[in-house]
């Protein structure tokens, strides 16, 4: 596992720090494993199958902490949160294409994690603009942030009207959900185009990021 080879956080985007080979520790810190799954099976019509989000977890977990558990070892809450409760973790994923992120957050945290690429979707990112107050359409960093937020709190899609994101700007920005917090960055891989990823929380931390090339 190496600290984003192949895989860049768009310059300028401050707040994050590349994690050094070798495991983790849980800690204070959100720990977040973005991989690029190089072999995927395909559906009769040439689309990528996802790997289950209890084997990403069960996966990201040993490649990041050096933990091995069993999906058996997982739990969820009332609103679909993920936890490690043996290890006092706090849990979310996503996947999109040949990649997943998985966030883990320190005991007493909640998270949410989602990924995004940039594929033209124009009546849902209008859909998404009016729920958020806006004139114009969202963004495809909106509609990520949505998401996580959405993940890590109590909001679903049919509360979300009301809520606000703030502008954007390096680093955790509070909502007006009075609780939770988001922030985001741009993955760039060469030769491949962008993807944004976004994080909330209902509590500012540190973020570091882990990079893992799978055959």
């Amino acid at each position: 596992m190496g600290a984003l080879m192949g895989l860049l956080i768009d310059p300028g985007l401050t707040g994050y720090t590349l994690a050094p080979d070798g495991p983790a520790e849980v800690g204070e810190t959100v720990n977040v494993l973005v991989s690029r799954h190089c072999r995927l099976p395909r559906d009769r019509m040439g689309h990528r199958l996802s790997a289950s989000g209890r084997s990403l977890i069960v996966g990201a977990l040993h490649r990041t902490y050096g933990r091995r558990i069993t999906a058996g070892d997982l739990a969820r809450d009332g609103l679909k949160r993920w936890s490690v409760p043996a290890l006092g973790l706090s849990v979310s994923v996503a996947h999109v294409g040949a990649y997943s992120a998985v966030a883990f957050a320190p005991a007493g945290r909640v998270i949410g994690v989602d990924l995004q690429d940039e594929r033209d979707r124009p009546y849902a990112l209008r859909w998404l603009g009016d729920l958020l107050g806006r004139e114009q359409p969202a963004t495809i960093r909106d509609f990520a942030e949505c998401e996580a937020l959405i993940k890590a709190s109590h909001l679903t899609k049919e509360t979300f009207a009301g809520t606000r994101l703030p502008g954007w700007q390096p680093g955790w920005r509070p909502t007006n959900t009075g609780t939770y917090e988001v922030r985001s960055v741009v993955l760039r891989a060469e030769g491949e185009p962008p993807l944004h990823l976004a994080l909330a929380c209902d509590a500012p931390a540190p973020v570091r990021f882990h990079h893992l090339e799978e055959e």
